[in-house]
This record gives structure tokens, sequence and C-alpha cells, in this order.
């Protein structure tokens, strides 16, 4: 007789799951909106990995290292500038003209936030990243309440504290209309939070849409795979979320999202 083992990788890759049209093998984070290329990016790849924890000695000069040649692009990720540096960022004059701003891990708080929505200087950005900078949900009644924001193309809040009553605040804001990228992942959304973006009409120019580590049921997962309003969605990422194998494979077969190419749940 027969035994067939389970291995935990080949579990992991048997449930991922991907619709025709779809291409795979890349990471469902590294986005190319915040790699600018060589100029302006930190060394070593376009997400600034580095050793150092602290603030650099100089920020001022580290801003303007790592800003593009026109402006346009900042990528100040894994920099710990902290409120200190966003104060120093905010008053840049280079940093006027911005459209890409990459900040992950800052150290930023919801500090950090209110000096981005207050100064003028962000008033052109089209993608932003606020990866792992500890941001409430006070961060995030800042950014709905600012005019800076009104042009977001693509937004990454990937672990933030923002949990269920941030991402109301944000889905149901101006901040999200123009959105074709959002990422919440790791941000301890429910159900609550799951079910909030499936019925928010604000987000019917969606593509790409960011949940993994969360605490999302099948209920919330089978809300965002019916809604009405994420027609335009492609990509979806729900790993690492409370979704069983057998309940993955249900969801699968049952949703309603036409363009709907990328889809990983378990």
């Amino acid at each position: 007789m027969k035994r067939f083992h389970t291995y935990p990788a080949l579990m992991a890759l048997i449930t991922l799951f991907v619709l025709a049209g779809c291409s795979s093998g890349k990471s469902p984070h590294g986005y190319g909106a915040y790699g600018y290329g060589k100029k302006g990016a930190t060394k070593g790849s376009y997400h600034g990995y580095g050793k150092r924890t602290g603030p650099p000695e100089d920020i001022p000069q580290h801003i303007l290292e790592h800003t593009n040649a026109d402006g346009s692009g900042i990528n100040l990720n894994n920099s710990h500038i902290g409120v200190k540096g966003m104060r120093i960022l905010a008053e840049t004059p280079k940093a006027q003209n911005v459209r890409t701003l990459a900040l992950k891990s800052n150290d930023l708080g919801d500090e950090g936030v209110k000096i981005l929505a207050d100064s003028g200087t962000f008033k052109n950005l089209e993608k932003l990243s606020l990866w792992d900078n500890k941001i409430t949900p006070t961060g995030a009644q800042m950014l709905v309440d600012s005019a800076n924001f009104q042009g977001l193309t693509e937004l990454n809040l990937m672990k933030n504290q923002l949990n269920d009553e941030g991402v109301k605040v944000l889905v149901n804001s101006a901040i999200v209309d123009s959105l074709t990228l959002l990422d919440l992942s790791k941000n301890k959304i429910t159900d609550e939070g799951a079910i909030a973006i499936a019925n928010s009409p604000k987000l019917v120019n969606l593509k790409r849409l960011d949940l993994y580590r969360n605490q999302i049921s099948p209920k919330g997962a089978e809300a965002l795979l019916n809604s009405p309003y994420l027609k335009n969605l492609e990509h979806l990422e729900l790993t690492a979320n409370s979704i069983d194998v057998d309940s993955s494979n249900r969801l699968r077969e049952s949703h309603a999202l036409p363009n709907l190419r990328y889809l990983a749940i378990y």
C-alpha cells in the first residue's frame, strides 16, 4: 500500500492559485513603483536594505543623495530618519517636485505622518510608500484629511497598526479614488475591514490589492471576491490569513471578479 506524505512547502505551492494570463515568480511586494533605477536608489536594492538602524549622520545630505536628478523620486527606504528627518525633508527645496516617495522603515509614527500631511511640499505625490512606520488610525485620518494625497495612484501601508478602524477611514475617503495599487498587508485587519474594502465604491480603479498576513476569514475573503466595486482588480493577495485549504479551494471557484489574473489565498 502506497503512503502519501504532505510537505508544507508543497502545500504552499499547490494552494497558490494563478489564473490564466498571470505572470508569476515576482515577490508579492516588489513594486516597481518604489524602484527608481540607478539614480536616487539605495545601493544593493531599490528597497535599500542595510544594517544601519539609526538615522544618518547628515540627514540633509542623505536626502539629496537619495533623490533623483529632477526631484521626482525620493527613495529613503530603511533610512530611519524619524520625525526630525521628516521635518528636514518637508523643508528640502528639491522635494517640491516629488511624485514618488518611498519611506519604508523610517520610524515616523503618526507625528511624522502629520508633517507629511500638513506640508505643501508633497502636493504632487502620485506614489507613496509608508511601509513599517507604526501608523495608527489617527495617522490614517491625517492622510485622508490632507489635500496632498488626492492624486495618489499607489499607496503602500504594509506593516503598520491600522486595524479595521484605519481601513474604514481610508476606503471611505477621496484618497483612494484614483488608486490602482493598495497594500494593507500586516495591519491586523479582520473580516470587518475586508468587508469595508469590498463595499467601497471608491475603489473602482483598483487593480492590485495586498492583504497578506492579516486576520481575514473565508467570510471576508468571499466579500472581496464578490465585490460589486472591485471589477477592475487583477491581483489579490490573501496569503497567511485565517483561511483553511478547503475554504480556499471553494473561494477560487466562486469569485465574481472578471479581470482577476492572480489570486493567492492560502
